[in-house]
C-alpha cells in the first residue's frame, strides 16, 4: 500500500503542469501527437533520442540525443530528470534494456511510469498501463475483484473503427530501422533490443512475401481439412521470437523450448484421434525454419499425420471449432475465450486468471479442457477495455489521431488503469527461465 499511496499522492501534486519525458517509441507518429496534445493540455513535453530514428520520428521541440554508453545512461537519466523536473515518463517495450534502467531510475525519482504497447484487444486498440505490463502488470488478477470492478461498466463497442496496411507498417519500419543501420556512427554506442540485424529482417519479409499467395492456398485447404474432419484439434499460435513476452515473460529462453515441450506432452497424453496445428505469426520474419522444427520433432515422437502447421489462413475462423488453445502468453489466447474456448498458460499473461484460462497441468488439458466462465470472461472484457486499453493503431492516420488524443486525455487525468484496475504490489509473478530443450534445436 505504501507505494500506491506514493504514486496517488504525486497524481494530487502534478494535477497542475507536468513534464512528460517520452522515450522510446513506435516506429510511428503517435508519440509526437501524444506530447502535442499533452502541450495543448498545459504540460512540457521532451524526448531523449537513442538513435537517429528516434530523431526520425520525434521531429518537434523537446529533443536531447543520448550518445553515451549503457553503462553511462542510468547516471544521465537520473541528471536530466532532477534538471528539468520530469514527473512523467512514457515508453514503448518495458523489457528494452534501455527502458529497464530508465524504470528503476524512474521508481528512486518518484517519477510515474506509463508503458504503451499494441492492444490486448486487437486490431484496432492500444494498450495503456501504469508501471508495468505482462508479470509487472497491477491489473487484478482475483476474479471476485474483476467483478466486482466490472459491475457498472458497460458492453464496449467492439466494431473495428480503424484499419492499418501492411505497407504504412513495414514502411514506418524502414524508415526507422534503415538510418540507424547506415548512420549509425552518429550513436556509436547504440545497442538494438532486436535478436535479428535489421537487413536480415527485410531479406526474410521479401522472401515471404514472395511466397505469400502459395502459403495461405496450403494454409485455407489445411483449416478446410480440419474443420471438415470429426477429430478434435488444439491450436498454438507461436509467438515471434523477438516478442519480450516471450523472452521476459515465460520460462522459456526460446519459442524452440516450448515447442518441444507442447508436442512431448502432447505425444504422451493427447486422445490419439487428437491432432494439434501450430500456426506462424503473421509478421514472423522467416529467419528461423519453424516448419522443419515443428516436422521433424513431431517425426521424433511418432506424431506422423496429427501435426499441422499452418502458414496463413485466419486463426479466428481456426480458432473457433477448436478443442482448445496452447499458448505461452500470446494475445490470441485473448480471442480464444472470447469464443468461449479452453486456454492453457505457459508463461505469464494478463488474461491466465482462475476461472478464466484453464489452471491444471498441461498433460491434464489435453483430456479434459476447461472452459472459461463466461460471466468472468464478459467482466474480463469490460474490464480491461474500460482501464487499460483505448481505440487507435500505430500506423494510420486516423488510427494515431484517435489513440494518441485518447492516451493524452488518461495521462492528463491521471486515470491509468482506472477503474479498478490497479492492484498493489503486482499479483502475478515473473516465471524463472528453465534450463534449453535442446531437443527441439
Amino acid at each position: 500500500m505504501e507505494k500506491a499511496s506514493a504514486t496517488s499522492a504525486r497524481a494530487r501534486e502534478h494535477k497542475g503542469r507536468r513534464v512528460f519525458l517520452f522515450l522510446q517509441g513506435p516506429s510511428s507518429p503517435i508519440f509526437r501527437k501524444i506530447a502535442d496534445r499533452l502541450e495543448a493540455h498545459g504540460h512540457s513535453c521532451l524526448r531523449i533520442n537513442l538513435n537517429v530514428g528516434d530523431q526520425i520520428f520525434w521531429r518537434r521541440k523537446g529533443g536531447f540525443n543520448y550518445r553515451g554508453t549503457a553503462a553511462g545512461w542510468p547516471g544521465y537519466l537520473e541528471t536530466f530528470i532532477a534538471r528539468h523536473g520530469v514527473t512523467d515518463m512514457l515508453l514503448l517495450g518495458e523489457e528494452r534494456p534501455y527502458h529497464q534502467a530508465a524504470s528503476k531510475v524512474a521508481g528512486r525519482a518518484g517519477v510515474s511510469v506509463a508503458i504503451v504497447e499494441m492492444g490486448y484487444l486487437r486490431p484496432d486498440w492500444l494498450t495503456l498501463e501504469r508501471d508495468g505490463m505482462s508479470s509487472n502488470s497491477h491489473f487484478p488478477d482475483d476474479p471476485e475483484r474483476i467483478l466486482a470492478a466490472a459491475g457498472n461498466i458497460p458492453e464496449p463497442d467492439w466494431r473495428k473503427r480503424y484499419s492499418q496496411t501492411f505497407l504504412a507498417d513495414a514502411s514506418y519500419d524502414l524508415l526507422y530501422n534503415l538510418p540507424n543501420v547506415f548512420f549509425w556512427f552518429l550513436f556509436p554506442h547504440y545497442r538494438r533490443h532486436a535478436i535479428f540485424h535489421p537487413l536480415a529482417e527485410y531479406a526474410g519479409w521479401i522472401r515471404r512475401l514472395l511466397g505469400e499467395k502459395r502459403r495461405t492456398a496450403e494454409a485455407e485447404a489445411t483449416v478446410a481439412t480440419l474443420l471438415a474432419d470429426d477429430a478434435p484439434y488444439f491450436v498454438y499460435p507461436l509467438q515471434l521470437e523477438t516478442d519480450f513476452q516471450l523472452r521476459a515473460h515465460s520460462p522459456f529462453h526460446s519459442q524452440k523450448d516450448a515447442i518441444s515441450d507442447v508436442l512431448a506432452s502432447f505425444a504422451a497424453n493427447a486422445p490419439q484421434d487428437a491432432r494439434i496445428v501450430f500456426k506462424v505469426h503473421p509478421l514472423d520474419n522467416d529467419l528461423i525454419p519453424w516448419r522443419s522444427l515443428i516436422e521433424a520433432r513431431a517425426v521424433a515422437l511418432g506424431l506422423g499425420g496429427r501435426v499441422f502447421y499452418l502458414d496463413g489462413g485466419n486463426l479466428d475462423a481456426l480458432g473457433e471449432a477448436c478443442a482448445g488453445m496452447v499458448t505461452v502468453n500470446s494475445t490470441a489466447g485473448l480471442h480464444a475465450l472470447k469464443q468461449g474456448r479452453p486456454v492453457k498458460v505457459l508463461g505469464a499473461a494478463l488474461f491466465n486468471i482462475a476461472g478464466l484460462t484453464d489452471q491444471q497441468p498441461l498433460d491434464a488439458f489435453w483430456t479434459a479442457p476447461k472452459a472459461p466462465d463466461a460471466e468472468l470472461g464478459i467482466a474480463m472484457f469490460r474490464l480491461l477495455a474500460a482501464s487499460i486499453q483505448v481505440r487507435g493503431n500505430f500506423y494510420s492516420r486516423a488510427g494515431t489521431d484517435a489513440g494518441a488524443e485518447a492516451i493524452a486525455q488518461r495521462l492528463n487525468e491521471n486515470s491509468l488503469n482506472e477503474p479498478g484496475a490497479f492492484v498493489d504490489p503486482p499479483p502475478r509473478r515473473r516465471p524463472v527461465k528453465r534450463a534449453k530443450a535442446t531437443s527441439a534445436a
